[in-house]
């Protein structure tokens, strides 16, 4: 069967909606009947949106740790008040950005998006993004009686390429690697650290279809992916893993420390 993707589009809301409410009216504008095996893909600024995860800048106060990383990264001072809030870890920057780690996601500016928000505010990561996704799994099957698998997604900038793509920041119903290893190459090589990242690679074909800007498409729906659905509760440590087990961020912080300057290290 062919892969079939179906985007979705939906009102615009300016205060807190009740998000399942809200999707299930979106697919029937749309015309859209959910099936068994789906996978159910949302924008996560749309899933913010529906928890009031919107800050007005100026009702910011700004503490001495904020002044600091402003002046550091001459960022604003409002902004990088919101950064430190929503930070675990703040690895570095660059001038109007830094680099941070928070609920197992890393992300430019922790996650914080000033586009399709009014002017004056952003919008965070929403609250609790796998609590959400099980929920809203739970509820698709009291309603119609079908398994689907729920992904709530981001888009993001990648190390060294051009434009953003897709990124699953929590999920539901869903196994969300493919562990290969023990598997073989078209060589026979047997494959030994090799995982697909399948929620990843179907938040991009999403990413595609929701678009960067006024699309107003936060919802899309995958179907006959050949995805494995699953009942059991998905712990966020399946998806991502610590700043110290990166290869980027590990890589980088070897770097520095040899001093290492277009290939002189290696010279």
């Amino acid at each position: 069967m062919s892969l079939m993707v179906y985007a979705v589009s939906a009102k615009k809301e300016e205060n807190e909606f009740n998000l399942f409410e809200a999707i299930v009216k979106a697919l029937n504008k749309n015309n859209i009947q959910l099936v068994e095996g789906d996978v159910i893909l949302i924008s996560s600024k749309y899933v913010s949106n529906s928890q009031g995860r919107i800050i007005a800048m100026d009702k910011v106060k700004i503490s001495s740790e904020a002044k600091k990383l402003a002046k550091k990264f001459k960022l604003g001072s409002e902004l990088a008040e919101i950064i430190v809030r929503e930070s675990d870890q703040i690895f570095g920057g660059i001038p109007g950005f830094v680099i941070t780690y928070s609920n197992n996601i890393m992300a430019p500016n922790a996650g914080i998006d000033k586009s399709n928000v009014g002017k004056g505010k952003v919008i965070l990561y929403p609250t609790s993004p796998y609590h959400i996704a099980e929920q809203l799994r739970r509820k698709i099957f009291v309603e119609f009686s079908i398994h689907v698998g729920v992904l709530i997604i981001d888009s993001r900038l990648m190390p060294a390429r051009v434009g953003t793509t897709g990124i699953a920041i929590a999920c539901a119903g869903i196994e969300p690697v493919n562990d290969m290893r023990t598997e073989e190459d078209l060589h026979g090589n047997p494959l030994k650290v090799t995982f697909q990242g399948v929620v990843d690679n179907l938040a991009s074909i999403a990413n595609h279809k929701m678009g960067e800007a006024s699309e107003s498409v936060p919802i899309v729906i995958i179907r006959n992916s050949g995805s494995r659905l699953t009942n059991r509760m998905i712990d966020p440590n399946e998806i991502s893993i610590s700043s110290d087990q990166c290869v980027y961020v590990r890589g980088l912080r070897e770097a520095k420390k040899e001093k290492f300057v277009n290939n002189a290290f290696l010279k």
